[in-house]
């Protein structure tokens, strides 16, 4: 349940990010790549037209945005840092108990740091929207959990039909070699 929660708030942090990095593409200048640009357009959720945020809104979320990205950034990179240490410190050739759980404890740190950054940055996007916002919010929030929770199944059935395979059956790798065989030089 824990890694459940953990999990649906990282990838609220990065809805909310991904949809108000949106925001400032909106107001740039259109590049002479219409293309490209559209292409990232149509790959690109449409949260911020779904809840007819203002002008007013969408410059105090560019605000909140603004300040908070760097310390959000900083508290990722202590993260990464504090779990590339545990490992080091599991992996060692001299595992020390001491040094292992001090690294564990640095890692609970930093990851609470993080979470702390970016719930504080939700909290203040969120008083941001009205009632009819959050409603549609909520609803497009439920829709991308739902959507990662059918992602994560697929995926953990398809690793599951894989090992239930008999092993004398090609796989995708196999049948490419024997459609596309290399030439031996």
């Amino acid at each position: 349940m824990k890694n459940f929660n953990f999990l649906s708030l990282m990838m609220f942090g990065l809805l909310i990010t991904f949809s108000f990095v949106s925001v400032k593409a909106q107001d740039e200048t259109a590049s002479p790549d219409l293309s490209n640009k559209q292409f990232n357009r149509d790959r690109r959720p449409k949260l911020l037209e779904q809840l007819d945020l203002t002008q007013e809104q969408i410059q105090q979320i560019r605000r909140i945005n603004t300040g908070q990205r760097p310390l959000l950034r900083e508290a990722q990179s202590r993260l990464r840092r504090a779990n590339q240490n545990l490992d080091q410190a599991i992996y060692a050739d001299n595992a020390n108990e001491n040094d292992i759980q001090a690294r564990i404890k640095e890692t609970q740190i930093a990851q609470a740091e993080v979470i702390k950054i970016r719930s504080t940055m939700e909290l203040a996007i969120r008083r941001i929207l009205n009632a009819e916002q959050l409603s549609k919010f909520r609803g497009t929030r439920q829709q991308f959990t739902q959507k990662m929770n059918d992602r994560q199944n697929r995926r953990r059935n398809r690793r599951m039909n894989l090992q239930n395979r008999p092993v004398d059956m090609p796989n995708r790798r196999t049948k490419n070699r024997q459609r596309f065989p290399r030439l031996n030089n």
